[in-house]
């Protein structure tokens, strides 16, 4: 897998007019800075390590959604609960066929984030993090995130499998984290 190539394709499902990001560029994950490199680098649930990381439960908000046979993909931002904060900008594509009816209702009654319906229905899963991604923002990705165009910030593409099939791919990226609004 290309990550760069990777991102653009995920991106490519929901058409922008403002570009999403100046630049993107893989970066191995022994590399990637503190604090992003405990929020990105490791094998678990987003919606838990924001939580954990924030101080705070996180509130899903989609942005846009598709939907075509089983395949159900959507762009969203987690905020800290109550509040306007966000947190995380993210992509996602789910392969429904992977799961029980109940956890795609729930899914796409969009109240819930993602990795907290697969907690509470105990589905087997497995997050596999292919790749460490650094963006300078463009014009969307700056909106979303509520940081300046030009900002830098890390993401990462992952896969989660669910009941030993890879069911979810995802591009997920922290908002810029206090101290870190930089400029590239």
């Amino acid at each position: 897998m290309n990550p760069v190539e990777e991102f653009h394709k995920l991106a490519a499902s929901f058409p922008d007019p403002q570009p999403l990001v100046r630049t993107v560029e893989y970066i191995p994950a022994s590399t990637t800075p503190e604090p992003y490199k405990g929020l990105l680098v490791h094998d678990l649930h987003m919606t838990v390590t924001m939580e954990t990381y924030h101080r705070s439960p996180v509130d899903v908000h989609v942005v846009d959604r598709r939907m075509e046979g089983d395949i159900y993909s959507r762009k969203i931002l987690l905020t800290k609960q109550g509040t306007n904060t966000v947190v995380q900008f993210g992509l996602v594509r789910f392969d429904f066929q992977y799961v029980t009816e109940a956890v795609r209702k729930e899914i796409v009654a969009e109240h819930i984030p993602l990795g907290r319906v697969l907690i509470n229905h105990n589905v087997l899963r497995q997050v596999d993090l292919n790749a460490i991604l650094r963006f300078t923002a463009g014009p969307g990705l700056a909106k979303y995130l509520q940081m300046p165009e030009g900002g830098v910030t890390y993401g990462r593409i992952a896969t989660i499998f669910c009941n030993q099939k890879p069911a979810i791919d995802l591009l997920e990226i922290s908002a810029p984290l206090e101290g870190e609004r930089r400029m590239a």
